[in-house]
């Protein structure tokens, strides 16, 4: 399957962004979706997943409460709902699907989309 994520962009602390994560090729509904992000220097983290159907969701710690994941799988979409953004959320956010019990372990997703860099300014 081919991935897609786009929605990035500079928002100041507080504010919100919706990203989106569009799939190709396959199924979309087969996969399990999951969003990481990274910054330089550090390594990819885990952020949120979403199961197959859309009715169990998995998060972060560190987003919980403030990002929503979630699809629609007759659009081939997946969304990333991001609410009162941090600067320390400021990182390139990927899209990754899988077909495993594993969302949030990197090496353990097949599909990767391109990145989507998020800037939240102070």
């Amino acid at each position: 399957v081919q991935l897609q994520a786009f929605g990035g962009g500079w928002v100041q602390a507080g504010g919100s962004l919706r990203l989106s994560c569009a799939a190709s090729g396959r199924t979309f509904s087969s996969y399990r979706m999951g969003w990481f992000r990274q910054t330089p220097g550090k390594e990819r983290e885990f952020v949120a997943a979403i199961s197959y159907s859309g009715a169990t969701t998995y998060y972060a710690d560190s987003v919980k409460g403030r990002f929503t994941i979630t699809r629609d799988n007759a659009k081939n979409t997946g969304y990333l709902q991001m609410n009162n953004l941090k600067p320390d959320d400021t990182a390139v956010y990927y899209c990754a699907c899988n077909q495993n019990t594993d969302y949030a372990i990197g090496r353990r997703y097949d599909y990767w989309g391109q990145g989507t860099l998020v800037t939240v300014s102070s």
